[in-house]
C-alpha cells in the first residue's frame, strides 16, 4: 500500500463540538499518531474525512457579505 500523505492544510482549529480539525477533519488523536500509524489506519481516517468535512461545513454559518 502506498504511503498516504497527511491531509493537513495548515488551518488547525479544533471544532469544539466534534473535536475535529476545521482544516482537515481529523481528531487530535489522529493528528498526533499520523506519523507513526499504519497505512491501513491512515486509509481509514482519510476515508472518513469527506463526511466529517461535510458535517463541519453544514454547521458553519454563511460568511457575512
Amino acid at each position: 500500500m502506498p504511503k498516504i500523505p497527511s491531509p493537513c492544510v495548515n488551518h488547525c482549529v479544533l471544532e469544539p463540538v466534534t473535536g475535529w480539525c476545521a482544516g482537515c477533519g481529523r481528531s487530535i488523536d489522529e493528528i498526533v499518531r499520523w506519523g507513526t500509524t499504519t497505512p491501513a489506519d491512515r486509509a481509514a481516517v482519510v476515508a472518513a474525512l469527506p463526511a466529517r468535512m461535510a458535517r463541519l461545513a453544514s454547521r458553519t454559518p454563511p460568511a457575512a457579505e
